[in-house]
């Protein structure tokens, strides 16, 4: 606030020159110019009275002449003044109006503003640096989730479309240079109430610098950053970062397991991604060569992950330099029939399109298609606005990286135990395991989206839980999956994985005894998410459902009972 009046000071200084000076010498005149009273003797105004005067007569309210008529020298000075102090007036108000109005100001405004929301905000709260299409995509799901956001972005129209964005609650944003440490000290980064920070601008040393400065300033909150960078990505890892994301690397990873591993491919798809793929997908023939058309950041990513797999590849690029010389290659950009041939795209089993300019891309795969109709498509998205144009293309797989990244930090978000059973069941698990896996999944969520979420046992997440294991009653995780509505329903979820101590147990029977300080991890429909967390939090409906009359109710119901019953 001291900034503003500074800057409101500084820039009505010649106005409020301007008004004191015509005031001081329209009082002064008034005191100098003798008037009479009424018994015709000569009488000055004191400077009160003056002061009175102008204050009324300035602001063109209407007056008299006090306390007694005025000389015609009196009203010939009263013309003089009506006139200088009504113009200093509308200069004065003319140069706020236009201060007000003046871009640098409303800035200046908005920030304060911000600062005071950022402030106020008493409920944990995630600092989005960059609200691109990945960070848009990450506050949208933030908030079904009820989570909160501050949003930083330097560009002014992606700030303004938070008043317009579906987000089911008013999120603070600043269009500011994220990577400016006042900045996130302002955007709540020292705040008690953030609980991590996600550099997500399309510029990786601004999220560098973010990722620096957030790790300097508050050592202990989280970071997950993306990056399209091998030295980034180094830098990042070499000072500590939580997480980084590289959204080539994983989905070139996460194409690798759908060739080798198709069940495993679907579960981690179901897992991690809400538009998933159908079922019927793991049944499709991925074993034999495939084409990558795109020697980049992407087409290397896939080579590398690629060369652990029973499958041969034949890349396609316009530039032979970037290519090693073992690897099967043909030069040019694919999207010609000619050169597709020279791939051998008909007896080819997928077509990778993964250039940098989605017209390309597009081009490519319907080239490909009319030579092969059997192919398996997958095709690189880079900008979202073409989405609807990739839909109708009718490709098998879309690599879009501000989906990747914001799916990735979402499984993320929701809890830490997603990525260790992923882990678990991707290297210590065979496709067998996780084809039970998916039929399971698919029996309890349908066509619908699969989520997942996490309890610790403890007092502070599971109280009423917490307390009855206190009381030594047994309890087993069949009770998470009951109704609390009754009528003897069951929830449209199971448990993934149960983490006591060390031990990590995937997929366990519902006959498991729980312990205080188990983390079990669930997947299901979202709503049954919040009926478990109602049957665990709230001791009335804990009590309901293991059977308990006598903890049902408040403390007074359970006193009556009691005294009844002594």
């Amino acid at each position: 606030m001291n900034h503003i009046l500074f800057v409101l000071l500084r820039r009505l200084r010649t106005p409020l020159i301007t008004v004191i000076v015509v005031y001081a010498v329209s009082i002064l005149g008034f005191v100098l110019i003798p008037g009479v009273d009424d018994e015709g003797n000569v009488w000055r105004m004191d400077f009160f009275h003056a002061f009175y005067f102008v204050s009324f007569m300035g602001s063109t309210i209407g007056f008299g002449e006090i306390p007694y008529a005025f000389t015609d020298g009196q009203r010939m000075w009263t013309i003089v003044t009506i006139y200088a102090t009504v113009i200093s007036w509308l200069y004065g108000i003319g140069k706020m109006l236009s201060i007000f109005q003046d871009q640098a100001f409303i800035r200046l405004m908005n920030r304060l503003s911000f600062v005071r929301d950022v402030k106020r905000l008493r409920e944990p709260f995630y600092l989005v640096c960059g609200y691109g299409m990945t960070g848009a995509r990450v506050v949208e799901q933030l908030s079904k989730r009820g989570i909160q956001s501050v949003i930083v972005d330097i560009d002014r129209e992606r700030i303004d479309a938070l008043e317009t964005d579906e987000i089911d609650f008013s999120v603070p944003g600043l269009c500011a240079d994220a990577s400016q440490p006042d900045v996130l000290s302002e955007a709540g980064l020292e705040s008690p109430y953030c609980v991590g920070v996600l550099p997500l601008t399309d510029h990786d040393t601004v999220n560098l610098a973010i990722s620096i400065a957030s790790k300097l300033i508050a050592p202990d909150r989280p970071v997950i950053c993306r990056t399209e960078s091998d030295i980034t990505t180094a830098n990042l890892a070499s000072f500590g970062t939580d997480h980084i994301i590289d959204p080539f690397v994983t989905y070139a990873e996460y194409l690798a397991l759908a060739l080798h591993s198709p069940y495993k491919h679907l579960a981690y798809d179901w897992l991690t991604n809400p538009e998933h793929r159908s079922i019927t997908s793991a049944y499709q023939e991925t074993q034999g060569r495939w084409v990558i058309c795109g020697y980049g950041r992407f087409g290397r990513a896939l080579y590398q992950s690629f060369k652990d797999t029973p499958v041969e590849l034949t890349i396609i690029d316009y530039d032979r330099s970037r290519v090693c010389e073992e690897i099967d290659f043909v030069e040019g950009l694919g999207t010609e029939a000619v050169t597709l041939d020279e791939a051998r795209i008909r007896d080819a089993v997928g077509l990778i399109a993964g250039t940098d300019d989605d017209a390309n891309n597009l081009s490519i795969i319907m080239t490909a298609l009319e030579l092969n109709p059997k192919l398996i498509t997958v095709a690189r998205q880079n900008l979202s606005s073409n989405a609807r144009v990739f839909d109708a293309a009718r490709t098998d797989l879309v690599m879009e990286p501000s989906r990747i990244i914001a799916n990735n930090i979402l499984s993320l978000i929701k809890t830490s135990l997603l990525g260790v059973f992923l882990d678990e069941m991707v290297h210590r698990r065979d496709d067998v395991w996780a084809h039970e896996l998916v039929n399971r999944m698919s029996t309890v969520a349908g066509d619908q989206e699969l989520d997942s979420w996490a309890f610790t046992v403890d007092p502070e997440c599971t109280p009423a839980l917490s307390k009855a294991l206190e009381e030594g009653k047994v309890v087993d995780l069949s009770l998470f999956q009951e109704d609390p509505r009754g009528m003897n329903r069951h929830l449209s979820a199971f448990p993934l994985m149960l983490k006591r101590g060390e031990q990590v147990k995937l997929l366990p029977d519902e006959s498991t005894e729980v312990q205080a300080g188990d983390a079990i991890l669930f997947c299901g429909l979202s709503g049954a998410f919040h009926q478990m967390q109602w049957t665990v939090s709230n001791f009335n409906v804990f009590s309901h459902v293991i059977g308990d009359t006598d903890g049902q109710g408040g403390w007074l119901a359970r006193w009556y009972r009691k005294k009844k019953l002594s």
